[in-house]
This record gives structure tokens, sequence and C-alpha cells, in this order.
């Protein structure tokens, strides 16, 4: 996740959400906990605690999609959550990403939002919108994006629309 963004520390914000909630309202870039709200089993307890852990974490907002039909099935609409990246010596070897449907039964909390004035590097293929990285400003994203090649990258400056209101939790 320490590739994602570059400076971390920010004021948390606590808003329980579904995941309809989360695609509705949660910017890319948002740190999210999800939790299916059991306790964590004794370390003692390895498959217990391996099958919690699946279920419990945090990540990275990076992807929203919307709910579609192909032929005659539909689709519900889903979310990607970067969880980690596993190298070493500044490669990346692996990173570890998590999509949801909009339709879990696991509730996610707004840990942090992207701060006003940072900088989302993303990128469009295919419809699809990705984040790949966000940054404090505009000249450390285009040093980031000089360094990465992607297909396209595109710039985001976050606004004040995004960054300022919690999210709205809904029950379900």
């Amino acid at each position: 996740m320490s590739d994602l963004i570059s400076n971390p520390a920010q004021a948390a914000v606590s808003a329980v959400l579904d995941g309809h909630a989360v695609i509705a309202t949660a910017p890319l870039g948002t740190l999210l906990r999800f939790s299916d709200g059991e306790p964590r089993p004794p370390e003692r307890f390895r498959r217990k605690l391996s099958a919690w852990k699946n279920r419990n974490g945090t990540g990275r907002l990076v992807e929203k999609s919307a709910a579609c039909t192909l032929g005659d099935r539909p689709f519900p609409a889903t979310f990607t959550l970067h969880l980690a990246n596993y190298g070493s010596n500044g490669t990346i070897v692996m990173v570890v990403n998590r999509g949801f449907q909009a339709t879990t039964d696991l509730r996610f909390e707004v840990l942090e939002r992207p701060a006003s004035g940072m900088v989302r590097v993303l990128s469009r293929r295919g419809g699809r919108v990705e984040l790949h990285r966000l940054t404090s400003d505009m000249a450390e994203a285009e040093a980031w994006m000089a360094k990465n090649r992607y297909c396209d990258p595109i710039a985001e400056i976050v606004g004040e629309d995004e960054a300022g209101a919690a999210p709205v939790g809904r029950a379900a």
C-alpha cells in the first residue's frame, strides 16, 4: 500500500458503509477497513485466524465499476481495494488487489480520504478508471509518471468536494 500514497499522515474519517455506499460515495484513493464483524481469533488457531484475515483487513480504493449486463446475465457493480505490494530493493514483484461486489455482506469503514490538493495518477482503459498512485502534489505525480510508464496516464487533482464531506453510511 505504501506505493500508492506518499503522505499517509491524515486525520481519520470514520463512517461505516456497505458495498453500494462505497461505490456511490467513496472517491478513488480512500483508505477503507473491511470487516465481517467477528472478533479476531487467538493466534494459536491458525486456520480460524487465516479465515478471519481473509474477511477483515484494510485497502485503498483503486477502481469502481458500474453494474452491467452481458447477454441476458446481469452483473452487480464492483470495486477493487489495493491491499499490498511485495518485492525487494525498490522492485515490486507482486501487487495484491481484492475485488468486491456491491452486494457483499462485509462492512467498510472509511479510515482516510484523499486530502484536497493531492494528485491521483490514473489510467483509463476500456471504460475502466484505475488508480495507480496518490501523491501530495503535481510535481511528485509527474516525476512518478516519468519513472513508471503506463499507457496514457492522467494526473487528476483531488477537489474540495471529494475531500471534505464524509460519506453517509447505509445500513443493509
